[in-house]
């Protein structure tokens, strides 16, 4: 997707602060955390939302949620909890049309996300 920020991203076209990457997942520290540990984790396979998960392109979920324990130790909330979080249509507060998870951890409580 030429026109998708997160695809650019991935591709290097964009900065981002990687905290994680393999070759299936990519994930970087969100521009405006919402928690101390706020960190973004995108399938490198485009799928615009969650409306779109399927047969064929699900093991692009399962990358992601297989990459997130590593990146919760990686940022040192694997111990202490973390949320993760989806945003599937702009009613839901999604501003990027690529599927993606946001990790929130570093916090006692705090609001739902």
């Amino acid at each position: 997707m030429t026109d998708c920020l997160f695809c650019k991203i991935i591709a290097g076209e964009v900065p981002s602060t990687k905290v994680y990457e393999n070759d299936k997942v990519y994930a970087f520290r969100d521009i405006a955390p919402q928690a101390p540990e706020h960190v973004v984790i995108v399938p490198k396979t485009h799928i615009a939302c969650a409306n779109e998960i399927t047969a064929e392109n699900s093991r692009a979920v399962a990358d992601v949620f297989e990459a997130i324990p590593i990146i919760a130790k990686e940022v040192g909330v694997d111990k202490t909890g973390y949320r993760i979080v989806n945003n599937c249509g702009a009613d839901a507060g999604q501003t990027v049309l690529h599927l993606h998870f946001h990790l929130l951890g570093g916090t006692v409580g705090g609001k739902m996300y």
